[in-house]
């Protein structure tokens, strides 16, 4: 059948069908849906399923030209037959529409197992099947959490299908559109893209270089640094972040001077990274200047002198003057030095205390809240584990009494930098201690699949708070992260808890059947897990 470029647009379609025929006929032009011969309703339901026939095969009609270019080969591995059937039945249940009344029922949640799948298959290196490249692109564009793992799997053939349609453009940003890098060592070639290209393109440019010979990719920065526009400057700035060193100083040091603030700013939580830097000297030198031991007594606290102004040469510095609406000028003004001065800076300071001792001591006139914050931050910043484990204190210590923070916000990120094993300890030993209720932000920043150690925690918990009644909908976000994160494993233990018991006096009614969901729809989830890996292993 031949296409004419008179046929209506979809949107001008779907305008007739919800205004009626009778009010906006639609332009049929001189295609084979025109004249007497069909009455306007029915030619409008013909063009439709012409049009989304084309949609679905990722062409629209466009004017006689160029033939479309053949897709790009993909050297990857085919998947398994298994494992393709299994992400087609993922992708085809993405759409079912969820159950009422807040009750999630017992079958496993497919369209959570669609990521995970998708991360093994990119771990495995295998490439997309030709015929679901469609249903991957819509599900990545109904879900902007599965874009960069459907990207990664869709591979080349995706990006070239996704220039096909234009309701998968989103493929084409945050990535370099499709468009080879060139070699990092083809000067001329880089040049020509960093100067020519798109920002994707150049973003994408910029951390290849600088993975392979950094102090090129700060010269090629420099090089269009006063030209750029802010924004533009922010991104390629914060790309130092990867790798950064004492030879990114003199750069970041520059960038101080910068016309946009948040540029400043960013250049000077980079600064502040590199103790070694003339910067970190600056505000080590301000830091101590404020906070010494107190003398007055056994020399066994601390005493915060706070910045009685904020001159000139520290806001070049980043500090930023004005504060937040109720927050003070001095108490946010120490906050910013003390979390940019490096921490190594302290020992010496106060007596030459360990970390935990230096944390340990009292904090006169108030100041020990704010104190301790500005070296959690500092901690965070500057990836210390030292002192994330004595600002992080004993997990068995109740959440508001701890020695550096009691924001569970904050503990997480000093979590993070501390090695796996043990941070996976710490969190199990908080869970033991202190059940889930505080304990969600604590759990997702632990590696997965979570420890044994750590999954047996959780269980138990989840376990003790079934048998006290609880209402298990407090709990959804814990059992959606034991969904994902435990060990497919821990099935068979978790098969006991599966039944339906008692309710317990003074229990929420009807928790007793809401858990036995929960806990099978868990069970169910981790056992389809194993399977989807074994699948994708060819077993």
């Amino acid at each position: 059948m031949t296409e004419t470029t008179e046929a209506p647009a979809w949107e001008e379609l779907l305008t007739s069908a919800l205004l009626g025929t009778d009010r906006r006929p639609p332009a049929f032009g001189s295609g084979p849906a025109s004249g007497p011969a069909k009455d306007a309703p029915l030619a409008l339901l013909d063009a439709a399923a012409r049009h989304t026939l084309r949609r679905r095969a990722a062409l629209t009609p466009t004017a006689a030209g160029n033939p479309v270019p053949l897709a790009p080969p993909d050297d990857r591995a085919a998947l398994p037959a298994a494992a393709r059937r299994r992400l087609a039945l993922l992708l085809a249940d993405r759409a079912a529409p969820a159950q009422s009344g807040g009750r999630r029922g017992s079958a496993p949640d497919l369209t959570e197992l669609l990521p995970q799948w998708l991360a093994a298959a990119n771990r495995r290196r295998f490439q997309a099947p030709p015929a679901l490249l469609p249903a991957l692109l819509d599900a990545a564009r109904a879900r902007t959490d599965l874009r960069p793992q459907t990207l990664e799997f869709a591979g080349s053939r995706g990006l070239w299908l996704a220039r096909l349609n234009p309701e998968w453009k989103f493929a084409l940003r945050g990535t370099s559109g499709g468009t080879t890098l060139p070699d990092v060592r083809d000067a001329e070639a880089v040049r020509n893209l960093w100067e020519e290209g798109l920002f994707a393109e150049r973003v994408a440019l910029l951390g290849a270089v600088r993975a392979d010979d950094p102090p090129a990719a700060r010269a090629l920065l420099a090089g269009t640094w006063g030209t750029e526009r802010a924004e533009d400057r922010l991104m390629f700035l914060d790309s130092l972040r990867t790798g950064l060193g004492a030879d990114d100083e003199d750069f970041l040091e520059a960038a101080l001077a910068d016309r946009s603030r948040n540029v400043r700013a960013v250049a000077a939580e980079l600064l502040s990274a590199l103790p070694a830097s003339a910067f970190a000297g600056r505000m080590s030198g301000r830091a101590v200047s404020c906070v010494s031991l107190d003398r007055t007594g056994d020399g066994g606290g601390i005493v915060v002198e706070a910045p009685h102004e904020c001159d000139a040469a520290m806001q070049r510095d980043g500090i930023v003057a004005k504060p937040p609406a109720g927050r003070g000028e001095r108490s946010w003004w120490l906050g910013q030095l003390v979390e940019s001065a490096p921490l190594g800076a302290w020992r010496a300071r106060l007596g030459g205390r360990t970390e935990r001792e230096i944390v340990a001591l009292p904090v006169t006139d108030g100041w020990s809240e704010e104190l301790h914050a500005a070296w959690c931050r500092a901690a965070i910043r500057q990836r210390n584990s030292e002192w994330a484990r004595a600002l992080l204190g004993e997990p068995a210590l109740p959440p508001d009494s701890g020695p550096g923070t009691a924001s569970l916000a904050e503990r997480a990120q000093l979590l993070a930098t501390l090695p796996d094993e043990e941070r996976a300890q710490w969190v199990a030993e908080f869970v033991s201690a202190h059940g889930l209720s505080e304990a969600f932000q604590l759990l997702g920043v632990c590696v997965v699949p979570w420890s044994g150690v750590l999954g047996r925690a959780v269980v138990d918990a989840l376990d003790i708070a079934r048998d006290a009644g609880s209402y298990p909908w407090s709990f959804s976000g814990v059992m959606g992260l034991a969904e994902r994160c435990l060990d497919s494993g821990e099935a068979d233990r978790l098969e006991v808890l599966t039944t339906t018991p008692e309710e317990a006096e003074g229990a929420t009614p009807g928790a007793a059947g809401y858990w036995s969901e929960a806990f099978q729809r868990l069970v169910g989830t981790l056992r389809l897990r194993a399977a989807m890996l074994e699948e994708l292993n060819g077993t």
